[in-house]
């Protein structure tokens, strides 16, 4: 087994350069919070019932083994710097480790530098004090709520506008509170079909669209709620039933407004599953916050109608490739700062041919959420995990020494059989890799010492614009 440390410059030169290359199509992207990849019925879920979701996988590349992080603000700066969270500083979702170092460069700057005009929609959840908000990260639309969730407050600057649901909330948008009216999912899919309405035709667009549905609480339309009622968790399927309408009411506008085949849809889910595994797992061990493949496989659906041919892609990949892809796709040129911050691979030439040949990887996983004022060290060893495409080497122990266990996942994708008693050279070179990598990223992780933030930037924001009290 070899283990290839490739610079980005290498990892573009793989790229095939085709047809698709700079090609510049509009780009919409969606994201949900906390659905797991057996929540959609096309992955095989027996209840639930997703059929735009499904016409995303069945009508475009899929990825079959495609991998994010444990939890939602990680795989967040991951997809938008094109490298591991640790290397932002995101080593949790609170007390300010949620925040994306100010130092990194973001897709949507990326994106600007080709020509694109971007809108941000939902749920953005790395960093709410002022410089480290959206609109300062590269996005010129920008409709959002606070924290990792409407309605949640942390210690520190992480938190959402007082007085929040899931209904009417309060949404900060171009840095202004507006009231809204009606579900957050049909509020964040009306802004952003809204303004791709009125940019369309121009320059190509951006719009990033992340739902914090159906995270919990568990707040749910009456109707959505019905649609399963006794058929498992009824609210949590709901949520997504409703996310998988306004996918379907997207499409149609897209086909109404004639550019269905200038535009690439990419969906994703941010982490493994939560409410919906009891139902539906795809046979995968662990959910969100492990570092089972359960914990981290992701749905990864990119339909372009009439430029990419449906597929499933085998190949091992990541949410660190995203951005790579979609600069490739935009025809951005990277300046060395950029070029050197990715450690993602393009995925422009599978999604062209499938059956590319692709260099072996190696991929590393780790929870982060050791204890405030605690050393890194102290966590160095819980819920981590390192990736091949052959193996899966895996720690649950919060221990300062390892207890590594193995999978074969060409033959055990379900991680059923510890395998690490009988190859001990394959635990010794993928441990070695961990050690080596990890020694590389704690330099990185700029947020470990810093003071909680005296207040939460939008509840002051709220006090300036309305006074104290939420928002009737």
């Amino acid at each position: 087994m070899r283990f290839l440390v490739l610079l980005a410059s290498v990892l573009f030169a793989i790229s095939s350069h085709g047809e698709i290359a700079g090609k510049r199509p509009n780009i919409i992207f969606i994201l949900t919070d906390d659905q797991g990849f057996g929540d959609v019925s096309a992955n095989g879920n027996p209840v639930l019932k997703t059929p735009n979701m499904d016409r995303l996988h069945d009508e475009g590349v899929r990825f079959t083994d495609f991998h994010v992080s444990p939890t939602c603000a990680p795989t967040r700066s991951a997809l938008l710097t094109g490298r591991h969270e640790f290397k932002n500083g995101v080593t949790h979702t609170i007390l300010e480790r949620e925040r994306m170092t100010l130092d990194a460069i973001a897709l949507p700057q990326v994106l600007k530098t080709a020509g694109y005009t971007t809108g941000m929609f939902g749920k953005w959840h790395l960093g709410d004090e002022d410089e480290y908000q959206p609109e300062r990260r590269g996005f010129d639309e920008v409709f959002i709520h606070g924290g990792g969730g409407i309605g949640q407050h942390y210690p520190g600057s992480c938190g959402d506008a007082p007085g929040n649901t899931y209904f009417s909330p309060l949404i900060k948008h171009n840095g202004k509170f507006e009231k809204t009216d009606g579900y957050c999912t049909d509020v964040f899919f009306a802004q952003a079909t809204k303004w791709i309405e009125g940019v369309k035709g121009g320059k190509p667009f951006y719009a990033h669209i992340a739902t914090n549905a159906p995270h919990g609480p568990l707040q749910v339309r009456a109707e959505d709620e019905a649609r399963y009622q006794g058929k498992g968790p009824t609210k949590f399927f709901g949520m997504v039933a409703n996310i998988d309408d306004n996918i379907g009411r997207l499409l149609a506008k897209l086909t109404e407004w004639g550019i269905e085949k200038d535009t690439l849809i990419v969906f994703m889910n941010d982490n493994g599953g939560t409410d919906g595994t009891g139902v539906f797992n795809a046979g995968m061990r662990g959910q969100k916050g492990t570092a089972f493949l359960g914990g981290t496989r992701a749905s990864s659906f990119w339909r372009w109608p009439g430029t990419l041919k449906p597929a499933a892609v085998t190949t091992l990949a990541a949410h660190i490739d995203f951005l790579p892809t979609l600069a490739e796709l935009a025809g951005a040129k990277l300046d060395e700062k950029v070029a050197k911050q990715i450690e993602g691979r393009s995925l422009v030439p599978l999604l062209e041919n499938p059956a590319t040949a692709w260099p072996t990887r190696t991929l590393f996983t780790h929870l982060g959420r050791w204890d405030k004022g605690k050393p890194p060290e102290s966590g160095k060893y819980a819920q981590c995990s390192v990736r091949t495409p052959d193996y899966h080497l895996v720690c649950t122990t919060k221990g300062d020494q390892p207890a590594w266990m193995l999978f074969d996942v060409r033959a055990d994708y379900g991680e059923k059989q510890d395998i690490a008693a009988q190859h001990a050279e394959i635990v010794a070179e993928m441990s070695a890799a961990f050690e080596k990598w990890w020694a590389s990223v704690v330099p990185m992780m700029v947020n470990e010492n810093v003071p909680l933030a005296p207040a939460n930037p939008f509840w002051m924001l709220h006090k300036k614009q309305f006074g104290s009290g939420p928002v009737k």
